[in-house]
């Protein structure tokens, strides 16, 4: 039975926002008293937050299907949706988050460390909301945006200031067991360590975490055995410790070659050239193993590696060897930068972006890309005139029908607004008013409309050449 996960594919689907109301507020002698729709709640994110209690991506690799809730649609008397609730996945420290063609879109070190993996879809506007003094009764309300859906990799990078890294039954779990208080499985046949395992060292005032990362032989880089699996959790250690056997009883193998293939699959893994090396040579206790260990010795150090002889069986010569490890992890923390306080970085957007495209496709097809114009198109019920003129509004003052007429559209001439595989496709009409029959401009009920005096009706005038004026405006009251 599966134990441990260290990389799993997710697939996480944030909440969806909720619709607005289009309600209209009605009590005794006056049945038409003016919009009240509420607006819709915001759809819940999926965050993914470090949790030092989960060691393992276990929970993921058996549901890794994993949605937040939706927002409430709003509701007449101005009474807003309520908003989805966040969804929060707890994951080990030292997590990395990837899309599906690899690329890093976080590294989660340090607990509580956060990342939305999946932004909740943000509500409609209710009919009230969207009442002005140009449309003073809207007979629609905006719907609620789709939240995200995304496939992601979670990869774990354990966290650990050492690596003891080495063949099989090199001895490396018996030393992490007698150097901390871990207890992994131990026996005297290949491959035993399955899992990375991870112990807390004390040596003096030191403390420092030690893992010993399993499955490494010739080949391990290219995918051979199990060390492809765990090369990644070598990445994060400050400090490589080459556990070579000195008494293996496999005739074509000593210490020196076994560390020049381990070093040689570590190079071609790649990126762990500058860390220190320790070299501990394991099971000074058998005879034969002692005097191999003399002989190599000096080789050894000539090449400018540490050597400690040990053994974990015997409990000889560990003390040396932990106060070594706390000295170099001692001085790869004072090495590291500290951590700065957290900046907020500002990317303005340049003075000639008009926050879209159109582009004319082969088949004489254009296409409208930009974040606005596929938001609004999505919260556009197009099947309420008044909406849809409200969109061909919002789209003028964009200056989306300045740039189609650049580009080259005419009269019926076919447009389309988002991806391929989720676009709004019409015949393109340059300067349509539409609406609804009974309406003169788009969203004015003359039912609401009552006797006004001269200097009212002056600065209603007024506000109407005001808000014309504002073509690229993308007023949302809320």
């Amino acid at each position: 039975m599966t134990t441990f996960v260290d990389r799993v594919e997710l697939h996480v689907a944030a909440g969806n926002g909720g619709h607005g109301c289009a309600s209209v507020h009605r009590e005794k002698f006056k049945p038409l008293g003016g919009p009240d729709g509420g607006n819709g709640g915001r759809g819940g994110d999926v965050i993914l937050t470090v949790d030092q209690s989960v060691t393992t991506l276990l929970d993921y690799h058996h549901s890794p299907h994993r949605k937040a809730t939706n927002g409430k649609p709003g509701e007449g008397g101005n009474r807003s949706g309520k908003d989805g609730q966040d969804l929060v996945l707890p994951v080990p420290d030292g997590t990395v988050v990837l899309d599906r063609q690899g690329n890093v879109l976080a590294d989660l070190v340090g607990h509580g460390t956060s990342y939305v993996a999946a932004q909740g879809g943000r509500g409609g506007l209710g009919n009230a909301a969207l009442a002005s003094a140009r449309r003073k009764a809207p007979g629609f309300a905006l719907l609620g945006v789709p939240g995200d859906l995304q496939d992601i990799v979670l990869e774990l990078k354990t966290v650990a200031d050492v690596a003891l890294v080495g063949y099989p039954s090199a001895g490396k779990s018996s030393l992490i067991s007698v150097l901390s208080a871990a207890k992994p499985k131990i026996a005297d046949y290949p491959f035993t360590t399955l899992v990375p395992n991870l112990g807390v060292v004390t040596a003096g005032d030191t403390v420092y975490t030690i893992a010993d990362v399993p499955g490494l032989i010739p080949g391990a880089s290219q995918g051979k055995g199990l060390g492809l699996e765990f090369l990644r959790h070598v990445e994060r250690c400050s400090v490589l410790v080459h556990v070579l056997d000195t008494a293996t009883l496999e005739s074509d193998r000593d210490p020196v070659s076994d560390l020049d293939i381990i070093e040689a699959e570590l190079k071609e893994y790649g990126g762990l050239g500058n860390r220190p090396r320790i070299v501990v040579l394991n099971k000074i206790d058998v005879p034969d193993g002692k005097d191999l260990a003399e002989m190599v010795r000096p080789d050894l150090e000539a090449r400018g590696y540490r050597v400690f002889e040990v053994s974990a069986v015997a409990h000889m010569g560990l003390k040396e060897l932990s106060f070594a490890l706390a000295d170099l992890v001692g001085t790869a923390r004072a090495a590291r930068p500290k951590e700065e306080a957290t900046r907020i970085v500002i990317r303005p957007k340049a003075v000639d972006d008009a926050g879209f495209s159109v582009v004319r496709e082969e088949d004489g097809l254009f296409r409208v890309r930009g974040e606005k114009p596929e938001r609004w198109v999505r919260q556009t019920d197009f099947s309420n005139d008044e909406a849809v003129g409200y969109l061909a509004d919002r789209l003028n003052r964009l200056g989306v029908e300045q740039e189609l007429m650049k580009a080259g559209a005419r009269s019926g001439d076919g447009v389309a607004i988002g991806p391929e595989d989720n676009a709004v496709v019409f015949d393109w009409e340059p300067t349509v008013m539409a609406g609804a029959e009974m309406l003169g401009r788009r969203g004015e009920d003359h039912r609401f409309e009552e006797p006004r005096p001269a200097a009212q009706r002056r600065r209603d005038k007024q506000a109407e050449r005001d808000e014309a004026a504002q073509e690229f405006d993308d007023f949302e009251p809320f």
